[in-house]
C-alpha cells in the first residue's frame, strides 16, 4: 500500500473584516475590546408593518471610499452590497498578506467567497420596481448582482485569480466551509494561495418579515447564554482570510499571523431549524483530531452563540461532551453579542476574532451577559474581555439545516 502523502501546512497571512462595529480589522478588534454594540434601530428602507425594529446594520459604508482604487474589476461600483463588503474585506486581507497583484501564479490561487443568500437587497429592489413602482424593467445588472457567486467572481477578477473560484452556501456555516475547503485545497496541493471567507447583506423588509415569521429574532438585543435571551439579531458584513501554504509564505518572507490547524464538518440529518448535540460535538472532535491536538490544548472557543434558547443550551452541552472537565476551564465567548448575527459571513468575522486573540493574548467578551442561564454554566467571559495566552482557538459555526463546521487556529509555526 502506498504511503499517504503528508498534508502541507496552511497558514494565515492576511485578514479583512467589514462589520457593524468596524469597517476594518483594527476597528473591529477595537470594537470587541470596548464591548461595543453594533445593534441599532432598523433603517434604510420602508419599515411598514414590521414588529422587529432593530438589527446590526452597517450604516457608514461608502463604496467609493473603499473600492474606488480597484483597477481590474470594472463594475464593482455597480455590484450588490454583499459584493462590496466582500471586495473591501478581501482588499484588506490581500494588502496585509503583501501579495503582488495580479497574482504571479494565478492558476495556483483559489478564491472561495461564499454567501448564505447572495444579493437579496437587489432582489427586493427589483421586485419593488416591477410590482410596486410598475417599472417596465429592472436595472441591467440585476442578474449579476443577485448571483450568490458574484462576490467571489468580483474578488477573483480584481486580484487575478484563475484557479478555483466559486461560492459556498451553507447558511450560517458558509464562511467556515469556505475557509475549510480552501485550507484543504492548499493542504492537498491543488493551490498555494487562497482568498476565503464569506459576505452577507440581507437586511431589508422582505428578509425581516421572513425571519419574523420564524420567531427567532429578538426585539431587544442579542444576549447569548443569558437567562433573559429571547432571540438573535440580524447582522451583515464580511470576513475574509488569505491562506497560504507554509513553505510558500516562508519563502517570500510573509508575516504569518496564525496556522489553520484543523477543520471539521458534519450534518445533523435531523431537523431544518432545531439544532442537535451530536452533529456539533462530532464536528468539534473532527477539527481537534485534524489539528492533532487534545481538547486541553485549546484555551479559547468562539461559540456560534446566536442567543436563541435552544442553540445556546445545545452548544453548551456539545462543548461539555467534547471537552469534559476542561470545558469549565475554557474561555468561551459569542462575539455576535456585539456584531449581531451576520449569517453566512459569521464564521469569517469570528475567524478574524480568533486570530486576533492568538496574536494579542486577549479574548473578547460576551456582551450583555449579566445573568447567565443556569443551563449555560460555562465561562462565557461575561461583559469584559480578558488577557489570556492563547495557543489554540476554536471557532464554531452551526447552521440551519443542521450544517456544522469548525475551525482550529494555532500560533504561527516556530
Amino acid at each position: 500500500m502506498a504511503e499517504q502523502t503528508k498534508k502541507r501546512r496552511v497558514v494565515v497571512t492576511g485578514m479583512g473584516a467589514v462589520t457593524p462595529i468596524g469597517l476594518n480589522v483594527e476597528d473591529f478588534w477595537q470594537g470587541l475590546r470596548e464591548a461595543r454594540s453594533g445593534v441599532s434601530e432598523l433603517g434604510g428602507f420602508p419599515l411598514e408593518d414590521l414588529k422587529i425594529l432593530i438589527a446590526a446594520q452597517i450604516k457608514d459604508f461608502d463604496p467609493k471610499e473603499h473600492l474606488r482604487h480597484f483597477k481590474r474589476d470594472k463594475i464593482i461600483m455597480h455590484a450588490d452590497r454583499f459584493s462590496w463588503f466582500a471586495a473591501a474585506a478581501a482588499d484588506q486581507a490581500v494588502k496585509q498578506a503583501g501579495l503582488e497583484v495580479p497574482f504571479v501564479d494565478p492558476y495556483r490561487t483559489a478564491c472561495i467567497v461564499g454567501s448564505g443568500a447572495g444579493g437579496l437587497v437587489t432582489f427586493e429592489k427589483a421586485y419593488r420596481d416591477l410590482f410596486i413602482e410598475k417599472k417596465r424593467a429592472t436595472h441591467p445588472l440585476t442578474l449579476l448582482r443577485i448571483i450568490g457567486s458574484s462576490a467571489s467572481a468580483h474578488v477573483g477578477i480584481e486580484f487575478g485569480v484563475k484557479g478555483p473560484t466559486f461560492a459556498t452556501c451553507s447558511a450560517c456555516a458558509t464562511a467556515t466551509h469556505a475557509i475549510g475547503t480552501a485550507r484543504d485545497y492548499i493542504a492537498n496541493g491543488l493551490v498555494d494561495v487562497a482568498i476565503a471567507g464569506a459576505s452577507e447583506s440581507v437586511i431589508n423588509y422582505g428578509t425581516m418579515k421572513a425571519w419574523q415569521a420564524l420567531h427567532v429574532l429578538s426585539p431587544e438585543g442579542c444576549f447569548p447564554f443569558a437567562k433573559n435571551r429571547n432571540g438573535t439579531v440580524l447582522g451583515e458584513g464580511a470576513g475574509i482570510l488569505v491562506l497560504e501554504e507554509y513553505e510558500h509564505a516562508k519563502a517570500r518572507g510573509a508575516n504569518i499571523l496564525a496556522e489553520l490547524c484543523g477543520f471539521g464538518m458534519t450534518s445533523d440529518a435531523q431537523d431544518m431549524v432545531n439544532p442537535d448535540i451530536e452533529g456539533p460535538r462530532e464536528a468539534m472532535k473532527l477539527a481537534l483530531n485534524d489539528a492533532e491536538i487534545l481538547p486541553t490544548d485549546v484555551q479559547y472557543l468562539n461559540a456560534h452563540g446566536t442567543a436563541t434558547a435552544l442553540n445556546d443550551k445545545n452548544e453548551t452541552n456539545a462543548i461539555k461532551a467534547v471537552y469534559g472537565d476542561h470545558a469549565y476551564k475554557l474561555a468561551i465567548s459569542s462575539t455576535k453579542s456585539m456584531h449581531g448575527h451576520p449569517l453566512g459571513a459569521g464564521g469569517g468575522i469570528e475567524a478574524v476574532a480568533c486570530i486576533k486573540a492568538l496574536e494579542e493574548g486577549w479574548v473578547p467578551p460576551t456582551a450583555g451577559l449579566n445573568e447567565p442561564d443556569p443551563e449555560c454554566d460555562l465561562d462565557y467571559v461575561p461583559n469584559v474581555g480578558r488577557d489570556l495566552k492563547v495557543d489554540f482557538a476554536m471557532s464554531n459555526s452551526f447552521a440551519f439545516g443542521g450544517l456544522n463546521a469548525v475551525l482550529v487556529f494555532g500560533q504561527p509555526p516556530a
